[in-house]
């Protein structure tokens, strides 16, 4: 028994050691004029498929092992402990990782400064791991601490764009002001349970309401997350990533800025005991998802308005924690992060795809879909429910409207301007068929024991419900009076000038030289507003 206990342990810490593994070897090499990183990228390509590897194991330990169980891990390592939901997005993050690695090997062919790149791009992928076993307070701070920083360093990998260099330098300011937060988070935990496990934690704040330290505690955790995961009014760094190389952008979309959604799923049981907290997470997820997604529509280029995708997912997520839908919290998190990661990496193709959609005539919507459009996809959403679900509901009807006005557009019938042009019948079908799919990926994903539960907020899901009528009530007025909402456009399309107000902020906080390598042709485009020119 102690034997398979070691060999549990051992899984568990592997993909961590074995990315730092290859950190250090990359270091090793850093210099040498003549290596090209291609002997790097080879051991990076084993390696990482061994650290995989390990993950799926650790996963399948866990789903073998009691409820609750935090694996031999905590016995051998202090401030560290494995789960379910940690063992799953590990096996998630080494999947990303290690796809994103052979890509960023073709991507960067021929390019300087390879090494220094495996290098930093392996630091991430350990501490990431670090981080989902993370069961101390210390532990997890240092983690992400440390995964921001190594992140800077890919962030920064072209140093002559002053764009980049500006965006690593938001991202280190929030990254600063998260770690206070969540170091007065951890000392308020501390004096609240007497210990830094997070476990303990976890176990006293359960089902009871919250003392005025958990409180804190759980407003500072909150605040945290919502730095680190880009909401509003703290978003800009996440849009102006795009001067880094695609692979990192892929890496941070896909995989880094979701971290805040684990974070917050790990610590439902001290959410649920603060509803100061809880509040908060709705109001800025929700104002999120509604600003980002009106900005999303007004971007030319593709990968700014995958970006400002990425702001608007991330509001959604954080929306959906702070309604106590975790399960559809975890869900979202998995299916973004595949879907960015595909996106981002095929980034050429879309843009074919897209250049091939405007040589046809783009035809208006017929105004009866638009309002017969989210009757329709709550029916199909209420009827898959009932049919499937034996437990019965298994989310308040206000989220089954909320997801309806989302998943209403699927159902959007555009006028017929040729012959050529599907029937109607062949689009509602398809729209039936998206809808039933993502309807059983959801019920999927609740029959899988990952030791979640939801506990919904009716009074926060009204407001949210508000919220998305109001999105859906934006989008078909756009779509039925085509050209309306002139200066909303106008301001939308500035990113409602939210992040020119923290640029100078930051900038006169923490002054920085960011723009001296800039030619005089980069400087006149901003990669968030393509508008806007600072200068200190």
């Amino acid at each position: 028994m102690k034997l398979f206990d070691l060999f549990g342990a051992a899984s568990t810490i592997a993909p961590a050691s074995i990315m730092l593994f290859v950190a250090w070897r990359a270091a090793s090499v850093r210099g040498d004029p003549d290596d090209n990183g291609s002997s790097i990228w080879a051991l990076f390509t084993v390696l990482s498929s061994l650290a995989f590897l390990c993950t799926l194991v650790t996963f399948g330990l866990q789903m073998a092992a009691p409820p609750g169980d935090e694996g031999a891990l905590s016995r051998y390592v202090p401030g560290l402990a494995v789960n379910v939901l940690g063992s799953l997005i590990a096996v998630l993050v080494q999947l990303l990782g290690m796809v994103i690695g052979r890509f960023s090997a073709r991507y960067l062919q021929g390019e300087p400064g390879q090494t220094r790149y495996i290098a930093g791009f392996a630091v991430v992928l350990a501490t990431v791991h670090v981080l989902l076993l993370a069961n101390h307070w210390l532990v997890l701070i240092a983690a992400w601490a440390l995964a921001g920083k190594a992140l800077q360093s890919l962030l920064c990998f072209y140093p002559e764009r002053p764009f980049a260099l500006l965006a690593a330098h938001k991202k280190q300011l929030a990254d600063r002001a998260a770690d206070a937060l969540l170091i007065i988070a951890a000392v308020s935990a501390y004096l609240g349970v007497g210990s830094g496990s997070i476990s303990d934690l976890l176990r006293q704040v359960g089902g009871q309401d919250a003392s005025v330290a958990m409180e804190i505690s759980a407003v500072c955790l909150v605040l945290a997350v919502i730095v680190r995961t880009a909401l509003l009014p703290v978003h800009g760094w996440l849009i102006q990533v795009m001067e880094a190389p695609t692979p990192v952008s892929a890496l941070l979309h896909a995989g880094v800025v979701n971290l805040g959604g684990f974070i917050l799923i790990r610590f439902s049981p001290l959410l649920e005991a603060s509803s100061i907290a809880r509040w908060l997470l709705v109001i800025f997820g929700l104002g999120t998802a509604l600003l980002a997604g009106f900005v999303m529509l007004t971007r030319i280029s593709i990968k700014v308005r995958l970006a400002w995708s990425t702001v608007a997912q991330m509001g959604f997520m954080v929306l959906e924690c702070g309604l106590g839908l975790y399960q559809l919290a975890i869900l979202h998190l998995i299916g973004h992060s595949l879907y960015k990661a595909h996106t981002f990496l095929s980034a050429s193709m879309i843009v074919r795809q897209t250049r091939l959609r405007m040589l046809h005539v783009t035809a208006p919507t017929r105004r009866i879909s638009l309002l017969a459009a989210p009757l329709l996809a709550f029916a199909i959403v209420a009827l898959v429910q009932n049919l499937v679900a034996n437990t019965g509901a298994i989310w308040p009807w206000w989220w089954s409207a909320a997801l309806s006005a989302a998943w209403a557009p699927m159902f959007w019938l555009p006028q017929p301007v040729d012959d050529a042009a599907p029937p109607t019948w062949q689009r509602l079908l398809a729209g039936i068929g998206m809808v039933a799919f993502l309807m059983l990926a959801v019920l999927l994903a609740h029959a899988v024991p990952l030791g979640l539960s939801n506990t919904p907020h009716h009074g926060a899901g009204l407001v949210a419900l508000a919220g998305m009528s109001l999105m859906y009530l934006g989008l078909a007025t756009l779509q039925w009076r085509q050209g309306s909402w002139g200066t909303w456009r106008r301001w939308s399309y500035a990113g409602f000038y939210i992040d020119e107000f923290y640029t100078r902020l930051a900038l006169r906080l923490w002054p920085t030289c960011w723009s001296g390598a800039a030619s005089p042709a980069r400087q006149t485009d901003w990669p968030g507003t393509e508008t806007t020119t600072f200068t200190q």
